[in-house]
């Protein structure tokens, strides 16, 4: 099976982060928390499938300064595809989209995604207006491509090809919702 595991991808984006700001959501949340990732500049989206994108656009908005990574999965944003086309016009330059394309619905039950046979969420999101689009499929092509992916001006669409989850080997409690937000509000300066 060719493809990453979904927790090496995660590995390797989190040794690539550096301070800046997340938003994650589904499968990716508890990997991403049990390498220390859950931090007070990361907000985990969970519970409203297919808003990570927009989070994202709302922080990279508000904080141009601020470079912002979303790690999003394809399931989930087609659930919200017009995020796409919000962030292609608005088009900031410090977001970094990172999807896990596995071409199921994994966290209801692995349901095929509509298209996953014909759609390429990379040609949506050059059709949409982001700046870059690349992908990987490899871990090593992953942890050599980052450092170049993350220093290109955004939007730039990073698909994974993802051909399991893999296991995480130190669960940790996700913060809720509100601490999550009131923590990144503090370290954003924001009273």
């Amino acid at each position: 099976m060719s493809g990453l595991l979904r927790t090496e991808a995660v590995a390797a984006l989190a040794a690539a982060r550096g301070t800046m700001l997340s938003v994650v959501t589904m499968r990716a949340v508890e990997p991403w928390n049990a390498l220390g990732q859950a931090d007070e500049r990361n907000v985990n989206v969970v519970g409203c499938m297919g808003s990570a994108g927009a989070v994202g656009l709302g922080l990279a908005i508000a904080r141009p300064r601020e470079r912002v990574l979303v790690l999003d999965g394809d399931g989930s944003l087609l659930m919200q595809l017009g995020t796409m086309v919000s962030i292609g016009d608005r088009r900031p330059e410090n977001l970094y989209h990172v999807v896990f394309e596995n071409g199921i619905y994994e966290t209801s039950g692995g349901q095929p995604v509509p298209g996953r046979e014909s759609a390429d969420l990379r040609a949506i999101a050059r059709a949409s207006g982001y700046r870059y689009d690349v992908s990987f499929d490899s871990l090593t092509e992953l942890r050599a491509g980052l450092p170049t992916t993350l220093s290109l001006p955004g939007p730039v669409f990073i698909s994974l090809a993802i051909s399991g989850p893999g296991q995480v080997a130190n669960p940790v409690a996700v913060p809720n919702k509100a601490t999550q937000i009131e923590n990144m509000r503090l370290a954003l300066g924001q009273s």
